[in-house]
């Protein structure tokens, strides 16, 4: 097989292939061959019937033209391969002509490829951290959160709402937000559950008020919604006083020493598994908004969506749940769904392509010792032959990429500057002020 490739115009690569006589007549004999099989010819076994046969039942051109097609189909991976691309979309054929016996076969094919876009800048990222030690703060949290497992609750009647208030409320729907509706819905004050108008809303209420709240909510092309609040009755939480008594009692430690220590301990063990990835997604997220584009190839977008999709449902199957069920558990609109995941393929491709033009500026390059590894740190069962199935699917050049892009992270996270913030204790902080 013989491969020419036209330079990359308008992010369409055009390749010219050629496949060598031999490999044609072996194509178009395996096609006779699977027409004698498939098809019944009276005077003949199946499978036995010779070729003048087959050529006057169905027409010389339509086992050739089923040749052709396995010609092409066979070899899409290794045209894949040879030029080391993964499109976004289906290969375009056009003008296909019939193969011929004992004559090289040549096509043409257009693939459309990812955007090929620049970074504003591509010195060392700057990003913010939590501090790598576990600090004060950090365990107040987590203490105040285990209190808060034993706290009781009293009823309130001479002010309004305040944040982390226990709140029944009755919510009738004016306009457009049929899901939030309820004759007792419970919500905790200014926690994020509810759309933010509501949240804010509702601080300040007292007993039997009534409120009408609208708002428009944030996806594209969403239309106004309202809705009547009524406060039924307010519960403030009261937090238990922790004493050396209590941790004992309540926790099983001997002193609240010993609660803060363990407390401790555990906080810089979850340090050590997430701050890596924290790290990475931070980086590579500081990198994307270098991106010189206004709007990812809806293509390129649709192929990452559909990605995206399809790893979700999976996942959902492996813990038994439809999607429909998951959306009815979490009150989420199929809409409101897709119009998220859009939102996420949308990030996800920016980010690809942002490691994209920083794999080209520092001029990685992808080994075939690479590649094996790869295979090898996946787990799976067998290695070799799980190589040798995305080869026969053309599906290499996929991983050459993954590979470019996680050695361009890489750097990315090695250089990245970093500040670190207590964000707990700035939290702290703001709710003192």
């Amino acid at each position: 097989m013989n491969i020419t490739q036209s330079e990359v115009q308008d992010g369409k690569l055009t390749a010219t292939v050629t496949i060598p006589a031999a490999d044609v007549d072996a194509e178009i004999k395996k096609a006779y061959r699977e027409a004698a099989k498939r098809y019944r010819f009276p005077g003949f076994r199946s499978g036995k019937a010779p070729r003048p046969v087959i050529d006057s039942a169905l027409g010389a051109e339509a086992t050739l033209a089923q040749a052709t097609n396995a010609i092409i189909g066979s070899n899409e991976p290794k045209v894949l391969d040879e030029l080391d691309i993964v499109p976004v979309t289906d290969g375009e054929y056009k003008d296909i002509d019939i193969c011929k016996d004992h004559e090289d076969y040549t096509y043409t094919v257009t693939f459309k490829l990812r955007q090929k876009v620049e970074l504003s800048s591509y010195e060392p990222v700057e990003i913010e951290m939590p501090p790598a030690e576990v600090t004060e703060s950090e365990i107040d949290a987590q203490v105040e959160m285990l209190l808060s497992y034993h706290a009781s609750f009293e009823d309130v009647e001479d002010r309004g709402v305040e944040k982390d208030d226990f709140v029944t409320t009755e919510i009738k729907n004016v306009k457009n937000a049929e899901a939030l509706a309820g004759d007792s819905r419970m919500v905790i004050a200014g926690s994020g559950n509810l759309p933010s108008a509501v949240d804010e809303g509702i601080l300040g209420m007292k007993l039997e008020e009534t409120k009408e709240i609208s708002w428009t909510p944030e996806t594209e092309g969403a239309e106004e919604a309202a809705v009547e609040v009524t406060v039924k009755s307010i519960r403030a939480r009261k937090m238990p006083e922790l004493t050396d008594e209590f941790a004992k009692s309540a926790f099983g430690f001997d002193d609240v020493a010993a609660m803060r220590e363990a407390v401790k301990s555990e906080i810089a063990q979850d340090k050590e598994a997430q701050l890596p990835g924290l790290k990475e997604n931070r980086a590579v997220a500081k990198l994307a908004e270098r991106l010189d584009l206004e709007e990812v190839d809806k293509d390129y977008e649709q192929s990452v969506f559909s990605e995206l999709g399809q790893n979700f449902l999976q996942s959902l199957s492996a813990r038994g749940m439809s999607l429909d069920t998951w959306l009815q558990a979490n009150r989420i609109s199929s809409q409101d769904f897709i119009a998220d995941l859009h939102h996420q393929a949308d990030d996800v491709a920016r980010e690809s392509l942002a490691l994209d033009a920083l794999a080209r500026e520092l001029k990685i390059e992808v080994t075939d010792e690479d590649i094996d590894n790869e295979f090898v740190r996946a787990g799976v069962e067998d290695p070799e032959a799980s190589k040798a199935q995305f080869v026969a699917e053309g599906r290499i050049p996929a991983v050459r990429d993954s590979i470019r892009r996680s050695k361009a992270c890489d750097w990315l996270v090695e250089t990245a500057k970093v500040t670190e913030v207590d964000q707990t204790a700035q939290a702290d902080n703001a709710d003192a002020e």
